[in-house]
């Protein structure tokens, strides 16, 4: 690794970011990792973007399905983030996994997302898979997991906040 590669992954370690698993299915199995390189792309029309290394078995499984599934951990979940970051032959086991829309979705996520394969730009050793939604739910009642300087964390802030937010700025319909 060179010196600014190296200051570079400590700089952008200071960025706080949720964390997600990505799901799908490659043939009958299913595949899935963790990822807080997701963005909202767009709201009209709906797209996500979800950034993959390409030497990983879900960007295989990505490119085969050509659909995939957001999930949104949630504070707690620390363990399920690490399950999904560690290479193993069957991270589901012993997890309730709904499928929805063709994609296995995680029951403990505070939001979900089902998409397609909108596009898929390359960027550098990684992929940019751009999700058009086809489905999307949350839960209310739980904060986000995120993940910060190589550790996990959590907000403390009001679950309304983003109300009071959008009522300070004269702003409706959030």
């Amino acid at each position: 690794m060179t010196e600014l590669q190296l200051r570079y992954r400590q700089a952008i370690g200071r960025f706080a970011t949720g964390v997600t698993v990505i799901t799908t299915v490659d043939g009958e199995r299913l595949a899935g990792m963790t990822a807080s390189a997701v963005a909202s792309l767009s709201l009209e029309p709906p797209l996500l973007l979800v950034c993959i290394n390409n030497k990983l078995p879900t960007h295989r499984a990505l490119e085969q399905s050509r659909q995939f599934g957001v999930n949104v951990l949630g504070e707690g979940d620390e363990k399920l983030a690490l399950k999904f970051a560690t290479p193993a032959d069957d991270k589901f086991a012993g997890l309730k996994v709904d499928v929805e829309h063709g994609v296995p979705l995680l029951d403990r996520a505070i939001a979900r997302f089902v998409c397609d394969v909108h596009e898929c730009l390359p960027g550098g050793d990684h992929s940019i898979f751009i999700g058009a939604i086809r489905h999307c739910e949350h839960v209310t009642g739980r904060r986000p997991l995120l993940y910060f300087a190589s550790g996990f964390g959590g907000i403390h802030q009001p679950d309304d906040a983003l109300g009071r937010t959008a009522e300070l700025l004269g702003m409706t319909g959030i």
